[in-house]
């Protein structure tokens, strides 16, 4: 009997042993089943970098506009890669402290006169000498030639980029109290000029007290007499209403300051080359339309501003003489400048 259990046992051992060794089948893919296409690697896109301008006139301004186009061309010439958001209306300051915040890279861009640059680059001055030129024509064929490009490097050793000029108009003096026929005739009054050295000894010299302070407090100043005039171009006294406080209005065409649009060394030089020549060649783009809008609404603000009842004087040949001898000494203080000055003379 024990021999014939060990035969059982042994039986089913073998069995057990040769049922573990059996192969599983194989699994063959169905003969239309398609293989999983490889991945494709994701690409990251790239970062959008945003950039905001300053500028201290309503959104409807000529200047302003030719912000937004310069705006406008970044965007498109950069795929959306850079987008330039324009404040208007002083919505980030007003203009002295826009100035320093972009010197700082606070704020990128601002499109500002000249005339507060003039703190930082004082050669800038030149370009707004009293009566320096002949006409709007000239003015652009100095500032669109060697001249013109100079100064825009001139500001660079201030941390800030120049990169192009828009249209300013020619400034008037208007005021309160009468009608300005003579040199003679604004002496005494109270002047409001931009934060300028070269203004504010404009208005010394032809009798005046300079008072310099924010365009955005001209308004009051003039309803409530702390100054008795200012001085500005059409559509700057007609767009901030000024000639509702003041609707003596002398054509003397005294300055031409021209507008310019600068950017913050400090951001500029964290752009690449390219975006850098992108935003250069933007800027002199957009001068065209702004140029074409600013004539447009120098007409009328023209046409709004007499038809408002305010007395529009024309100086007679022998007034405007007087004007001009009475800022010669302005010429003298920047003589170092004289071979600057009979550059713009000999400009056609």
């Amino acid at each position: 009997m024990r021999r014939v259990a060990y035969i059982v046992l042994a039986v089913i051992l073998l069995a057990a042993v040769f049922s573990g060794c059996t192969p599983a089948p194989v699994q063959t893919p169905a003969a239309d089943t398609p293989e999983k296409p490889a991945e494709k690697p994701v690409e990251k896109p790239q970062d959008t970098i945003v950039l905001r301008l300053a500028e201290t006139h309503a959104a409807d301004y000529p200047t302003t506009k030719g912000d937004m186009e310069f705006a406008r061309l970044v965007e498109e010439r950069t795929n959306g890669r850079v987008k330039i958001e324009v404040y208007p209306g002083s919505q980030l300051g007003e203009e002295k402290a826009v100035i320093e915040q972009v010197q700082f890279g606070a704020i990128d861009f601002t499109r500002v006169s000249i005339a507060p640059l003039t703190e930082f680059a004082d050669e800038l001055n030149v370009l707004q000498l009293p009566y320096i030129y002949r006409s709007s024509d000239h003015m652009w064929n100095v500032l669109n030639g060697d001249i013109g490009e100079e100064m825009l490097k001139s500001i660079e050793e201030a941390d800030f980029v120049g990169l192009c000029y828009y249209d300013p108009g020619a400034r008037n003096f208007y005021n309160n109290k009468k009608e300005v026929k003579t040199v003679e005739d604004l002496k005494g009054m109270k002047i409001r000029v931009m934060e300028s050295k070269m203004m504010m000894d404009l208005i010394t010299c032809l009798g005046g007290s300079p008072t310099p302070m924010p365009f955005g407090e001209v308004y009051s100043a003039l309803q409530t007499g702390v100054i008795d005039g200012a001085e500005n171009n059409f559509p700057s006294y007609d767009s901030t209403s000024h000639y509702e406080v003041a609707k003596y209005y002398t054509l003397d065409g005294h300055t031409r300051v021209p507008e310019i649009l600068i950017g913050s060394k400090m951001v500029w030089d964290k752009l690449s080359k390219e975006d850098q020549e992108i935003i250069k060649q933007a800027a002199k783009d957009s001068v065209a339309l702004q140029r074409r809008l600013w004539a447009e609404k120098e007409k009328e603000s023209e046409e709004k501003v007499r038809a408002a009842g305010c007395v529009i004087t024309e100086l007679t040949p022998e007034a405007f003489q007087g004007f001009q001898d009475a800022v010669a000494p302005l010429y003298e203080e920047y003589s170092q400048y004289s071979d600057i000055i009979q550059r713009i003379n000999d400009t056609p």
